[in-house]
């Protein structure tokens, strides 16, 4: 589905938020080992970024080699354009050998993924028994009570058509994605844990951050205009009833998190 985010890696680059630094302490809390760290659809960086301050190493792989562009380049952070479907061998070459990485990550990708096979090569890769493997999610922004009731019919009645089926997943928080594998130390179950995350936008921000959508790029290329003049009117209206044009953004972010365990 990476193909869905080619046309808008600029605008997907910029408006994306960045997660909060407790979500990353939260994880490294469960990593005996900081040596070195998978970030899976690493999209343009922003979690490989956070986690390069933490590990040793971090890999970040993705198949869309646009969006892997606007990735910040750091001393310790090796971005690699990979298959949409990886062989153990590929695995292997690209990423690293058997039971050497301490933590995969994946951010607001893994609904994407056919994921028994990624969960193999999940097992596969990390230390045994105590590798982990963090996966999260972030819902739809929270501004205020004024945008927020223009923005959530748009969201649920106008956008919903033009979805993947695996939208839901996040919609969902991912507490229905299946997850084979045992709570980390400090925890009974895998989550999905909250977070959240908080970015700075104006109104043409937040504009970008909905055409950065896949569901806006299929309604445009069915010829559907999501944000046609009377709903741009609408959510002008609400941005600036209470006299800010900059305003927090607030991201609800859900992570699943767990061992590998002695698979």
């Amino acid at each position: 589905m990476a193909k869905l985010f080619i046309e808008q890696a600029k605008q997907y680059a910029k408006t994306r938020p960045c997660y909060p630094q407790e979500l990353f302490e939260f994880i490294a809390s469960k990593t005996p080992s900081r040596d070195l760290v998978w970030d899976v659809g690493t999209g343009s960086g922003q979690a490989a970024c956070s986690l390069a301050g933490i590990y040793k190493n971090v890999i970040g792989t993705d198949t869309s080699l646009e969006q892997l562009e606007f990735a910040p380049k750091l001393p310790n952070v090796r971005y690699q354009q990979t298959s949409p479907v990886i062989s153990m061998g590929e695995l292997e070459q690209t990423v690293s050998t058997q039971s050497s990485v301490d933590l995969v990550t994946v951010a607001q990708a893994m609904h994407w993924f056919d994921l028994p096979a990624f969960y193999q090569q999940v097992k596969w890769v990390l230390k045994k028994p105590h590798g982990v493997i963090a996966a999260w999610c972030y819902t739809v922004p929270e501004v205020n009570d004024s945008v927020d009731s223009v923005f959530n019919p748009f969201y649920t009645v106008d956008s919903d058509p033009y979805w993947e089926p695996q939208r839901k997943l996040v919609d969902d928080k991912f507490m229905t994605i299946d997850f084979p594998f045992e709570p980390v130390e400090g925890t009974d179950n895998t989550g999905p844990f909250k977070f959240v995350a908080e970015k700075m936008m104006d109104l043409d921000d937040y504009f970008t951050y909905i055409r950065s959508w896949s569901a806006y790029q299929t309604a445009k290329a069915k010829g559907v205009e999501l944000l046609r003049d009377d709903v741009i009117e609408s959510f002008k209206r609400a941005w600036i009833k209470d006299g800010q044009n900059q305003k927090v953004v607030k991201f609800p972010v859900h992570v699943k998190i767990g061992k590998v365990g002695n698979v």
